[in-house]
């Protein structure tokens, strides 16, 4: 009797343990919780962290992530606006706003992404589809400054075609596109990236062409500003060097005149002391420069010269000893 009843006791608190654990749920900061009673929903989302209660057996706790889930494209291939096929690859992030919602659509993130791909491709090939492929690949008209910039570069034959939404703002309208889909599936769609854009053979022989012609255009265009820089800063330094070399030789004018009135002045002071002297000092410089060994000269009586060899002869004549 004893040993019946501490087995009816123990299989009491084993059903009180299981019924107990049926009807105990916890959720953490990352989970939300959805009920649902022989698969229909039951009551709002339950978004706070801790240890909740439901009725054991009956209902059924569904955990969807509070945190941002990515979904990651296959790469499509697209005509442009231009006739040009490119490979698109584009990624998105997103997260789960309504549970309920996402619940009674696409029950789970499988289900999710298969919605995600339907919507988030068809807005990529609309949008590319509407523009030329320059403003897929570019955000500007800039020139490409590395050849890592491959998949920036395209434009018309001989010149960047005008570049008026870009490929930023191709972006943000796939987004804008998208997300006005989603909510009805509980989906909050955050971001869409065009992760990358490559080229069918075809158009990536014709982006190396348009990159080297580009390349070239630039390299003159800097080639010539350069030479026009050169022009001009040679001529500048020609001005500057006649302005230096002219103000020098005036300057050196203004020196050597002043100098010369110095030297005229102390001359004059010198000679004005002794006229005869200075007289007869400059005559005898005239015969230094005037005549050598072979110089001949005819001189009158009343000649300077003439009057002063003959004084010269009769002092030699005077001062000479007597034979």
């Amino acid at each position: 009797m004893i040993r019946g009843i501490g087995i009816a006791a123990a299989v009491v608190v084993v059903l009180a343990v299981i019924v107990l654990r049926s009807a105990i749920y916890t959720i953490d900061e990352t989970k939300q919780v959805v009920i649902t009673q022989f698969g229909r929903p039951v009551g709002d989302p339950i978004r706070d962290a801790g240890l909740h209660f439901k009725t054991p057996f009956v209902q059924k706790a569904n955990y969807f992530e509070k945190r941002l889930l990515e979904w990651d494209g296959s790469p499509n291939q697209i005509p442009t606006r231009d006739k040009r096929y490119i490979w698109v690859d584009t990624t998105a992030r997103w997260k789960i706003a309504d549970p309920l919602k996402f619940l009674q659509s696409v029950g789970n993130e499988t289900g999710a992404h298969a919605m995600l791909d339907d919507i988030i491709e068809s807005a990529t090939r609309e949008s590319i589809s509407n523009h030329i492929l320059i403003e897929a690949v570019r955000n500007t008209n800039r020139l490409v400054e590395r050849v890592e910039d491959i998949e920036e570069v395209l434009g018309a034959e001989e010149a960047l075609e005008e570049i008026e939404v870009g490929r930023e703002e191709l972006t943000r309208g796939i987004l804008t596109q998208a997300r006005e889909l989603v909510p009805q599936y509980g989906i909050e769609l955050v971001d869409v990236r065009i992760r990358r854009i490559n080229y069918v053979e075809e158009v990536r022989e014709k982006v190396y062409e348009r990159m080297i012609s580009e390349r070239k255009r630039a390299a003159e265009k800097y080639r010539s500003e350069g030479l026009g820089k050169k022009a001009e800063i040679e001529g500048q330094m020609e001005k500057e060097l006649n302005l230096i070399e002219s103000e020098a030789y005036r300057k050196a004018q203004e020196i050597q005149g002043k100098a010369d009135a110095e030297a005229v002045r102390i001359y004059a002071e010198a000679y004005s002391k002794d006229p005869e002297f200075y007289s007869f000092l400059k005559t005898l410089e005239t015969y230094q420069d005037t005549i050598d060994e072979r110089s001949t000269i005819i001189l009158s009586t009343d000649a300077d010269y003439f009057k002063y060899l003959t004084e010269m002869y009769e002092v030699e004549q005077q001062s000479a000893p007597a034979p």
